[in-house]
Parts: structure tokens; sequence; C-alpha cells
């Protein structure tokens, strides 16, 4: 690759990284973190609820998850004060804006994705 080449392709990348699109793609592209906002698309959950519904992941990937959506305002922890203690997780104002998108990737998944094949398409398997 020329230098010419490899300089744009490295600004495009690190305007990907600071652009709103690029955080945005980041923030969705994550199959954990959408994952943990479609479960608490339908209210909120406890961490033991939401990591039994998302099957074979680590305590410690919905833990990071969750705190980073936290520190970026998409999810909000509820402590309530009783013995022994429990915790909530529900999605903010911010995080309920990602409905439309969601949805957007549940009518592709049923359109595209949901045929006979079973996660099989011309021959590759899906992730």
């Amino acid at each position: 690759m020329s230098t010419m080449n490899h300089a744009q392709t490295t600004e495009q990348s690190e305007t990907c990284a600071t652009h709103p699109m690029g955080r945005a793609m980041r923030l969705i592209g994550d199959m954990w973190t959408l994952m943990i906002v479609y479960n608490l698309l339908s209210g909120p959950k406890r961490f033991g609820v939401l990591l039994e519904a998302l099957g074979n992941v680590s305590p410690k990937t919905v833990s990071q998850r969750l705190k980073m959506l936290e520190e970026i305002g998409f999810v909000e922890r509820q402590a309530f004060a009783e013995i022994p203690p429990r915790v909530e997780y529900h999605l903010t104002e911010k995080g309920l804006a990602l409905v439309d998108i969601m949805e957007a990737i549940r009518q592709f998944g049923e359109h595209y994705l949901a045929g006979s094949d079973h996660g099989e398409m011309h021959g590759a398997h899906l992730p």
C-alpha cells in the first residue's frame, strides 16, 4: 500500500473513531451490548436475569457492557436498600432511543435471515 493510501486510511479511521457515526457503529456493532438493550426493552431486569437471558456469555462481559452503557447514559442502575441487596438495570430515555434501530434489526433478520437454512447464507455459516 502506498504511503498516501495508508495516510488516508489512517486519517479516515481516526475520523470514524471520533465522529458520531463511528461511535454509533461501535456501540450497535457489539452483539452483547445490543442483546442487553434488547432484553431491557421489555422493562427493568436484575443482573442474574440478564445473564440467563443472554445465554452463553461470561458474567464479566455482561458486567463490562452494563457499566459502559451506564457510563454513556443508556442504562441506569438502581440499587434497592433491601437484604439481600437488589439491583436492577433499566434503559434511560437515551437507551430507549435505540428502539427503532432494534426494530429495524429485527425486521432485517426476519426478512433476510429467517429462512429454513437456520443461519446459513449461500453455504456460509453465520457466527
